[in-house]
């Protein structure tokens, strides 16, 4: 029975983690009213503690635990421990870990979605919505693609890491108090950077929030022009917006909001890129002639851009090593309660393109309309009404006949 006894303390964690997702699962409308707040609270404390340091404490309790376990392995050989019973204590510590990550962060998955927080009315689109969107995106882009520094090859020169982590808070105070969206009051302390950085980048990995140490990381390695987009995406996970398609919205949002034109360019490049690719993936003949049209009119700054964006990534990342990160982080997105895993990722789209609907195509339509006013007598049916002051007719203009 001793050789036992981890398996069964796994199995009773891993039941516990499991009763607890299927309960935020079915009682969604309850976890939004509590969880949220609860956990921005207590991600804000953890991230003021993690903060006394530079690195990344996961990072360095990762590598404690691989050299624990390293070292759980060799005595178990040099010792002759039973391998079995080795087994199940390695499962209870991997179940605990999970358990902790759900309790401090991973319900998040389960709350409503950040529409819902900034009242924004998410619509199915079409071609030409999505169309619509790409030419906005895109001339924002172009715009700002010329207000940013650029060196002598013509690549961004931002700000150096630290002092652009540093200008990250500035948007999420101005979503806050000028834009009154609570759900950005969390800790906006800056990010850190990843420690391994050519490991991630041969994964793809453009940067990792733990709930467990409250710690907001991003590759430093990335290509700049996205690197203000990417520490705002990370900051948002840390507020407990969990949904990968939440937390590139959020970027989005705390980009554009901020003062500092490197966050806006920033934030309307990765607009620009999410509904571009989300147009040439379009089937059909208007959507071929539509991307032919939106990439005609990319002026030379924003196009020298996307493609510095993809050269780096396409340089340096490995195909062997992407894939097995994008199963590894698909599965624990599924696993956690993100049911469209990484294509989540992508499905921002949809949110950008209801944003340019509701804050620049509707309120031209509302503007259009007549407003009724029940003093005009000109929009008032008197006819039937006894005694009822018909309206003066109005005289052609010219005055008389010809």
């Amino acid at each position: 029975m001793k050789y036992w006894i981890g398996y069964l303390t796994a199995g009773i964690i891993a039941a516990v983690t499991w009763a607890l997702m299927r309960l935020a699962e079915n009682f969604g409308e309850l976890v939004d009213m509590v969880y949220p707040y609860v956990s921005r609270t207590l991600q804000g404390v953890l991230a003021q503690w993690s903060s006394a340091v530079d690195f990344t404490l996961w990072q360095a309790g990762a590598l404690v635990l691989l050299i624990v376990l390293v070292a759980s392995i060799v005595l178990m050989i040099v010792l002759k421990w039973n391998p079995v019973r080795w087994l199940g204590w390695v499962l209870t510590g991997a179940a605990a870990l999970y358990l902790l990550n759900t309790l401090t962060f991973g319900l998040n998955y389960y709350a409503g979605p950040l529409a819902e927080d900034i009242r924004l009315e998410v619509r199915q689109y079409g071609v030409q919505e999505l169309t619509d969107a790409t030419i906005y995106y895109r001339d924002k882009a172009n715009f700002l693609a010329r207000q940013v520094k650029r060196d002598a090859n013509g690549d961004v020169a931002f700000d150096d890491f630290e002092t652009l982590a540093l200008q990250a808070e500035n948007g999420f105070h101005n979503l806050v108090y000028k834009h009154a969206y609570p759900v950005f009051a969390g800790s906006t302390l800056p990010v850190k950077k990843l420690a391994w950085a050519d490991m991630y980048t041969s994964m793809g990995i453009t940067g990792v929030t733990l709930g467990i140490t409250g710690e907001a990381a991003v590759n430093p390695q990335i290509p700049e022009v996205c690197l203000p987009f990417t520490m705002c995406h990370e900051m948002a996970h840390r507020m407990s917006i969990a949904n990968e398609r939440d937390a590139n919205f959020a970027g989005f949002l705390a980009c554009t909001a901020n003062e500092d034109v490197q966050y806006q360019y920033s934030g309307y490049f990765m607009a620009f890129r999410y509904c571009y690719y989300a147009l040439a993936g379009a089937v059909g003949e208007e959507a071929a002639a539509a991307t032919a049209r939106v990439a005609s009119e990319v002026n030379a700054e924003l196009k020298h851009d996307m493609n510095a964006y993809t050269e780096l990534f396409s340089s340096r990342r490995s195909d062997t090593a992407t894939r097995v990160a994008n199963t590894a982080n698909d599965t624990y997105l599924k696993t956690s309660g993100d049911t469209a895993g990484i294509a989540s990722y992508d499905a921002v789209t949809t949110l950008l393109v209801s944003w340019h609907y509701q804050r620049e195509i509707l309120p031209t339509i509302t503007q259009q309309e007549k407003v009724f006013d029940p003093y005009d007598e000109s929009q008032v049916d008197l006819s039937g009404i006894v005694h009822a002051k018909e309206p003066t007719p109005t005289e052609p203009s010219g005055g008389g006949v010809g």
